[in-house]
């Protein structure tokens, strides 16, 4: 999930964490672009659990880190940001990498340079807009014996627990995780792909708001 943090979202934490109560999540993992203080933020408000992560952008593209205690810098090769994950002990995960639309996409050659570092891959992200490219990441995983995940993506309070993982209860550490996420049961409900017109339209809206 992402909060006004990210350059493409409004969603304030606050009004996040209401809707999280409302769909019963109690577990969530905040995955800022290339911030973790919006992580930070709603684990201080949440009274359930929020992993603190972030979706960072490498050199080869976008790479999320789950378990953080600082964040990672931007702009590092796709290599040494799956290292900086790794010194802290947290999860790598690969958010959507075979989407058509998104610039950020991870690179093919990145992508396997780095596959032996990764814990998870996104077998469904909810914004992709083609469900095929959906199949080859679950594909990937297979493959290659990886972790996959069922994602919102969410930018919006409209997709905040529309798409999730029913997982059970475990002890809060990456490993523990790992665990649970095995046998969880993917819930995946796509979204309209006019979505992201309203995520390029918050992109504008919050860059003329920065040169106003």
């Amino acid at each position: 999930m992402h909060t006004r943090f990210s350059p493409d979202s409004l969603m304030k934490p606050e009004k996040l964490v209401s809707r999280c109560m409302e769909t019963s999540l109690d577990c969530v993992a905040i995955t800022d672009h290339n911030t973790i203080a919006g992580a930070l933020e709603v684990q201080r408000l949440a009274s359930f659990r929020v992993i603190i992560g972030e979706e960072i952008k490498s050199q080869g593209g976008e790479i999320i880190g789950l378990f953080l205690q600082e964040a990672v810098p931007r702009g590092l090769s796709s290599l040494e940001t799956v290292q900086r994950i790794k010194e802290q002990g947290g999860l790598v995960s690969v958010p959507h990498p075979f989407d058509h639309f998104r610039r950020s996409v991870i690179d093919r050659q990145s992508l396997y340079e780095i596959l032996p570092y990764v814990d998870i891959i996104e077998g469904f992200n909810a914004r992709n807009t083609f469900q095929r490219d959906n199949r080859k990441a679950e594909e990937l995983a297979i493959e290659h014996n990886i972790l996959t995940s069922a994602v919102g993506d969410s930018h919006t309070l409209v997709e905040v627990g529309r798409t999730y993982v029913e997982i059970a209860d475990f002890d809060g550490t990456p490993e523990g995780l790992r665990q649970v996420l095995a046998p969880g049961i993917q819930v995946c409900r796509p979204i309209t792909p006019l979505i992201h017109v309203l995520t390029t339209l918050t992109k504008v809206r919050k860059r003329l708001w920065q040169n106003g």
